[in-house]
Formats: structure tokens, C-alpha cells, sequence
């Protein structure tokens, strides 16, 4: 659930009128621009969303009579509709005012230009909006990816984090990361507010990254672009050699790339982390090693198959 006080206070905004009405909820990231409104036309009048404002729609407000203003103000006016949002710094009709205050609906002003506000507010509305589900695992940034660490229970999850922590990289969430689809194509990964900036080392407890490591060594979110599982290291299972296997796993109904890594005693599972993540950045720029290596090997033997058929004559 939203209150239109989170977005004030998320977004910078303004409280022009109706700061004791700050407590209206918003149930959709939806936005509304009542420009058909304007003309009479309520039909199909999204009244529960918050409606924004812009250059059009007060120039042609400008030219009503104030008993026309009055009279659609009144309509636009519902019991349940969150806020009224003036872009651009633009001047507030005073019957929108009035009209607003007899609802107790609070009226919402910014100079951000009215395109750009819009998204700034869906975007806002659709993280806190989405669906929430909670994982197990570590969530750390590794050169500006995100990247979930899963894995058996007492694997090393925490202990490859804390390594990569103390080698520069960020955390997002230690134990439990709460996801959310910010879009078809992009998952969040977040800290549950009790666990925020928290990790648990077996033998130790309890530590606090902020206060140990300083505020650069923690980030409230991140987009999870891969996902590291950890693996026992056992000669019975298969590991992935040349990295020509595509695997990837379902977070929030949205497809992420998965690497497997075994671990063993003696592997340093923090650098090859480090690794994996290079690896995977190098890949979405278009440059594959393990292409390369095929297309080496293809070469060579063309160039001993040329060879031989030299030596036969």
C-alpha cells in the first residue's frame, strides 16, 4: 500500500493544498491525464488514480468561465481520488482548489516537466505496488551487476558475500532477498527492512556492513542480472568447462541467466565470482570467449586437414 505522503517525500514534491489529506492510499500505478474529462466526457473517468496536470490541460482550463471550472472540478473531484499533481510549476485554477478541499483531496506541485513526472510516478508506484516474494540467498552488486548467490544451506553463502564486500563490491541483501518484476524483462532484488544491511557469519553473528565497511559497501536494491549457484564439488556431477551451456532460472516470472560453480577447498569462490561477473558484462558487449576457443579450434582443424591432404599428395 502507498500513501500519497510516500510519493511527496520520495519524489521532492510540493503539498499545495490538503497536507492533512496526505494519507489517501494509492492502489494503482496507473496514471491519469483528464483531458477528455476537461471537455465533459466522464464515461470512462479513471477517478482512483492520481491525476496529473500539465501545459494542455491548464491552457485549456485557462479558457473556461469559472461556473464551467467549477462544474468539472466537481466531477474530477471524487471521494477516491488520491491527489491532483500541477506539473511544470504551472498556476492552480482556485475552483480546482476549492473543489479539491470539499473532497479533502490534496493537491501535489513540481517544476519537473510533465512527461518526466508521470514516469517518475509510475515507476514509483509499480516497485512499491509490485508483488513481493522472498528467496533465500545473497544478493551483492560485482561491478555495478547484480548478482544473486544461491546454494545448500552452510555452503559459503554469506562468507563468498563478506569476501566480496571486503573487496570493494556492495551488498543488497544477506539470507533472504525479496524480489519484485519491475518490468518483462528486468527483476529487483531487495533487503526485507529487518535484515537491511545485515549479514550472519557462522561463528561470529551478527555484523553490521554500514557501520563495519562504511556506507559505500551497501546499496538498498539491485536489477539481478546473474544468478551464482554454489555447488559441493563431488566427481559424480557434471560442472560446465568451456561455458557453452545456456542455463538460466525463473525469479518473479522473468528468465535470468544461472552459472553453476563448484566449490572445493583451496577455490577462492569471491574471485571467481569476480570473474563469472566480467565474464557475463564481456558477453552482453558482444565479445564470447568460448566462441572465440570454438571458432580457434574450428580453424585448426581446417589447417590440419589441409595439412594432411598436402602430405597425401
Amino acid at each position: 500500500m502507498v500513501q500519497v505522503k510516500d510519493i511527496v517525500n520520495q519524489l521532492h514534491l510540493d503539498v499545495y493544498s490538503g497536507e492533512d489529506f496526505l494519507n489517501h492510499t494509492v492502489t494503482s500505478s496507473e496514471i491519469s491525464r483528464p483531458g477528455l474529462e476537461l471537455t465533459g466526457y466522464f464515461n470512462y473517468y479513471p477517478y482512483d488514480r492520481i491525476q496529473v496536470l500539465g501545459m494542455k490541460e491548464i491552457t485549456f482550463i485557462e479558457k473556461m468561465t469559472s461556473a464551467e471550472k467549477s462544474m468539472i472540478f466537481k466531477k474530477l473531484c471524487n471521494e477516491d481520488t488520491p491527489c491532483f499533481v500541477i506539473a511544470r510549476g504551472l498556476s492552480i485554477p482556485e475552483e480546482l482548489v476549492n473543489a479539491a478541499n470539499k473532497k479533502e483531496i490534496p493537491i501535489i506541485q513540481s517544476t519537473i516537466s510533465t512527461s518526466r513526472l508521470s514516469g517518475m510516478i509510475s515507476n514509483f508506484l509499480e516497485s512499491q505496488l509490485a508483488e513481493r516474494v522472498s528467496i533465500h540467498g545473497v544478493l551483492v552488486e560485482v561491478y555495478g551487476l547484480g548478482v544473486l548467490i544461491q546454494g545448500s544451506s552452510g555452503i559459503g553463502k554469506s562468507e563468498t558475500g563478506l569476501e566480496l564486500i571486503k573487496k570493494g563490491h556492495r551488498l543488497i541483501a544477506d539470507d533472504r532477498v525479496d524480489i519484485y518484476r519491475q518490468d518483462e524483462r528486468t527483476v529487483i532484488g531487495e533487503s526485507p527492512k529487518i535484515l537491511e544491511h545485515l549479514m550472519e557469519i557462522r561463528g561470529v553473528g551478527i555484523i553490521d556492513v554500514m557501520n563495519l565497511f562504511g556506507a559505500s559497501a551497501v546499496r538498498n536494491h539491485a536489477h539481478i542480472s546473474l544468478v551464482v549457484n554454489l555447488q559441493d564439488w563431488s566427481v559424480d556431477n557434471t560442472f560446465d568447462r568451456l561455458g557453452s551451456g545456456t542455463e538460466s532460472i525463473d525469479l518473479a516470472h522473468v528468465p535470468v541467466p544461472k552459472i553453476t560453480i563448484p566449490v572445493s577447498n583451496g577455490r577462492n569462490v569471491a574471485t571467481i565470482i569476480e570473474v563469472a561477473a566480467m565474464n557475463f558484462r564481456a558477453k552482453t558487449m558482444g565479445y564470447d570467449a568460448t566462441k572465440k576457443f570454438e571458432n580457434n579450434l574450428a580453424q585448426l582443424i581446417a589447417e590440419n586437414s589441409e595439412s594432411d591432404k598436402e602430405f597425401d599428395k
